[in-house]
């Protein structure tokens, strides 16, 4: 290996993560405040996103909330359809379908998910990295705030930011509790106070304090330490993959700027503007990294020190590793397009089950062990039990109709209303005369009506004396 290059790799090699120091202790992150043409895009994304976060609660459809995933009464609503434990194979596909949209889509496009819509990197740096900038100043002047002794100024300005989090994180949390409750009862919480619901409060603050630890001290380990994500990328991404990347053949050799600089240095000036605006604290100079969120801080920060040498953009831009090494780059390869396939076939396998959804779920079985009876002089009947499941917000009347033969049905009860959300359950009798039963076993089908509308057919047998048997 040239000598040269073996300084250079040895130089930039890196094998320890860049917020833990030499002896083990936490190296907090101050990172400078990002400016330019993604961020500014990033933030209006963000804005939106939290705006739905927000008022998501408040929005219904037919009296109920849009979006709701209340696990304790095992209820959940999405886009106002209700979906029942009856339903549950179609949460575990669209579940199924979304890890291998969370597979294809890491293939092809890295972590851009990361950078742009993870609720981490929403909430840290477009609510609470807002928050600290605007309150202690720049990553310099934070710094500065933190060296320095306790002093009136470094109480005030530290009490009211982290008095300010804990606020955000306290409507964050409430907000979270009303997608699982819904925000009628989270009102009713607060209105009916803390004893009346005393274990919803004691999960309401815990959560909160999580979220404000989160986000006040835990921050970009969540990253780097906690979130599985940041680890399984190193799996799935390849060499053609889209990632934040340096061009190395372009930027290096690195030199400042200065009347010496070489004419055969390469386009980065060394000035480490990429490396003081990261989340996460990395140089991505150093190639692709686990800490590395796709955030595009660097690409700004990178773009606007290019505008004032007089240098192309994009000597840190969205690109796959080959492209940076050949200046050519393809999407799609032979990967990618199998996940494709697999996707695009799951999407509408899934898409089918979500349109073939009915309303309710009936179940008509006949009464197990049961044998035929006589009714009157000349019929026969059957005992059948069915059980009614009602999947929509209002109450459903059902009804059951003889198709197939000349005959009645008696119910054993009322005729049935199933209120939302229940299971309805009852027994009646099919009742057929003599005369039409040839076999011991007769085919037979029951319509089933709502509101006098007929919605279904099922099919099922009918008990009746062997033709021997009959006078």
């Amino acid at each position: 290996m040239d000598h040269k290059k073996q300084t250079k790799e040895t130089t930039y090699f890196r094998d320890s993560l860049t917020t833990v120091d030499s002896q083990g202790k936490r190296k907090w992150v101050y990172a400078k405040k990002p400016a330019g043409t993604y961020f500014n895009r990033r933030r209006i994304l963000a804005t939106i996103l939290l705006l739905i976060f927000y008022v998501g609660p408040f929005i219904k459809i037919n009296g109920e909330p849009i979006m709701l995933f209340n696990i304790m009464e095992r209820k959940f609503i999405i886009f106002g359809v209700i979906f029942w434990p009856q339903d549950f194979h179609l949460i575990l596909l669209t579940f199924i379908t979304l890890l291998v949209f969370i597979v294809l889509f890491t293939v092809i496009f890295g972590r851009l998910f990361c950078g742009w819509v993870c609720p981490q990197t929403i909430f840290m740096e477009f609510v609470f990295r807002r928050i600290e900038y605007l309150i202690e100043g720049d990553y310099s002047a934070q710094k500065r705030l933190d060296r320095q002794k306790w002093n009136a100024e470094k109480i005030r300005k530290k009490t009211l930011k982290h008095t300010i989090f804990f606020l955000i994180a306290l409507i964050t949390a409430s907000t979270f509790l009303a997608y699982i409750i819904g925000i009628d009862a989270l009102f009713n919480y607060f209105t009916e106070g803390p004893l009346a619901h005393l274990g919803g409060f004691i999960g309401l603050v815990i959560f909160a304090g999580a979220f404000y630890f989160v986000f006040a001290f835990f921050r970009e380990q969540v990253c780097t330490i906690a979130c599985p994500y940041g680890r399984l990328q190193g799996v799935l991404i390849d060499k053609k993959s889209i990632i934040v990347g340096y061009d190395y053949k372009r930027g290096e050799p690195r030199m400042p700027l200065s009347k010496n600089r070489d004419t055969n240095s390469g386009d980065c000036i060394n000035c480490n503007k990429c490396v003081i605006v990261c989340p996460t604290g990395i140089d991505i100079r150093n190639g692709t990294q686990m800490e590395c969120i796709n955030c595009t801080a660097c690409m700004d920060a990178c773009d606007s020190v290019m505008d004032k040498v007089n240098k192309p953009r994009g000597l840190i831009r969205y690109d796959s590793e080959e492209g940076i090494e050949t200046g050519k780059h393809k999407i799609f390869n032979p990967r990618s397009i199998a996940y494709s396939v697999v996707l695009t076939l799951l999407i509408f396998f899934v898409a089918g089950l979500f349109m073939i959804r009915g309303d309710f779920e009936a179940t008509i079985l006949r009464a197990r062990g049961s044998l035929y009876q006589e009714y009157g002089a000349d019929s026969i009947s059957n005992i059948y039990n069915f059980n009614i499941v009602n999947k929509i917000s209002q109450p459903i009347n059902i009804d059951f109709k003889l198709e197939s033969h000349q005959g009645s049905i008696k119910y054993l009860g009322e005729n049935l209303v199933v209120n939302k959300g229940e299971v309805g359950k009852g027994s009646f009798l099919v009742i057929i005369s003599k005369d039409q039963l040839n076999s011991s076993s007769t085919p037979i089908i029951i319509g089933l009506y709502r509101n006098n509308e007929k919605v279904e057919e099922y099919k099922s047998t009918f008990v009746g004396p062997n033709a021997l048997d009959k006078p």
